[in-house]
């Protein structure tokens, strides 16, 4: 009798919604107000309704913060990012890639998908980076012609006026 092959299941690991903000230093009414945003979604509920996170969804919640500290967009901004699919398609190509017995071709048609996926959103973020760029070249110039207005004004104030040429 030919022996059992037994598949060992290993149930996802899922964090609740103070585990993420403790892993991701983000606060629980922050989860929450991304969730309200439609930027985050937990991946599942326990029937209680307590958000249940994926090392996914742990990702996410680290890119955005990242997408708002390092690069300073707005949550708007952060959701045409995220919401464009290549993250997605690059999340999901990462995990696929994570499972075992992948066959050759199912590899390099994996790794061919997050290459487009990721020069695509290597394009969007340098056109964002240009914008921002541009933006701030704009700000300095305008700083710049704030300060020449102010010294002329202290310079016009330093210098005594000419004497009147009327006698009394």
């Amino acid at each position: 009798m030919p022996a059992k092959a037994t598949a060992t299941m290993t149930a996802p690991v899922e964090w609740r919604i103070g585990e993420v903000a403790k892993l991701t230093g983000v606060t629980t009414r922050t989860l929450r107000y991304w969730e309200e945003l439609e930027l985050l979604q937990p991946s599942s509920y326990r029937a209680s309704g307590e958000r249940l996170y994926s090392a996914t969804d742990v990702a996410r919640v680290t890119r955005i913060r990242n997408l708002q500290e390092l690069l300073g967009f707005s949550l708007a901004v952060v959701r045409a990012v995220l919401n464009a699919g290549d993250v997605d398609v690059l999340d999901r190509v990462r995990s696929e890639l994570k499972a075992e017995n992948l066959s050759p071709s199912r590899h390099r048609e994996l790794l061919d998908e997050g290459i487009v996926a990721n020069d695509q959103l290597l394009e969007r973020l340098d056109e964002t980076l240009a914008r921002i760029r541009s933006f701030r070249d704009e700000r300095a110039a305008a700083g710049e012609r704030l300060r020449d207005a102010r010294r002329e004004l202290t310079e016009a104030a330093d210098t005594p006026e000419a004497p009147s040429l009327t006698t009394q």
